[in-house]
């Protein structure tokens, strides 16, 4: 069943869902949509396609999000990686994602171009929660910069490091029973440099290795998520 997310408490579509199930989908009367909305399912009938009319027949708790409040904070990349990373991120049920400005960061984006650009995710992330089930959208905060990584709360926070050799990533998930927010920093395609490293640190960051392999960083966020997926998905 397509699964589609309200714009409002009436569980009104936006004009691409409907046209999505009248065109894509030709959905007839009496087909069954899900529609979510403030994190509950409903499972409605089409009554009308044109104007598009629904009717709630069943309401629906459903809980397929991770118990574990994760946070991935992204230095801007190329468009393509950044399409690719917040589809994963959302599917494997992170809860919210950070772009920051980094140094190596090669994408220079300004308030209105960021603008632009957060619209266009949002909605990736909107697609990509419909697809996998979700019961709500990652949350894209406005960019930030690295100082600004100080004002996030969470009970564990990570920062990706290819100096740190003795902090293992694993160390932390042997402790994430007892975490209900986490936050990891990831580096832009040329990583973090060293300053911002030893600025993060300064903020309550601790530098992990995810061992002797050198990911890119689309690798990197996606074996993050996956791993953070798993362990919530056994609490």
């Amino acid at each position: 069943m397509q699964r589609y997310f309200a714009k409002d408490n009436k569980l009104n579509l936006r004009d691409s869902d409907i046209h999505h199930i009248k065109n894509v989908m030709r959905m007839k009367m009496g087909d069954l949509v899900e529609v979510v909305w403030n994190n509950t399912l409903y499972i409605c009938s089409i009554d009308k396609i044109d104007p598009l009319t629904l009717s709630i027949k069943e309401e629906k708790e459903e809980q397929n999000n991770l118990f574990l409040d994760v946070t991935i904070a992204i230095g801007l990349v190329k468009e393509q990686k950044m399409d690719l990373i917040l589809q994963k991120l959302t599917e494997l049920g992170v809860n919210k994602i950070i772009p920051v400005t980094m140094e190596r960061s090669i994408v220079k984006l300004d308030k209105d171009k960021f603008k632009k650009k957060k619209e266009r995710w949002e909605m990736i992330c909107k697609e990509a929660s419909e697809q996998s089930k979700r019961t709500n959208i990652p949350i894209i905060e406005d960019m930030m910069g690295i100082k600004d990584l100080a004002n996030i709360d969470a009970d564990y926070k990570l920062v990706a490091s290819t100096k740190e050799k003795n902090k293992m990533f694993n160390y932390y998930l042997q402790k994430i029973n007892n975490c209900a927010k986490i936050i990891v920093v990831i580096g832009p395609e040329g990583g973090i440099s060293d300053g911002e490293e030893e600025l993060l640190n300064s903020l309550g960051y601790d530098s992990v290795s995810f061992g002797n392999l050198i990911f890119r960083v689309e690798t990197a966020v996606i074996y993050v998520a996956s791993i953070f997926n798993f362990y919530s998905s056994m609490r």
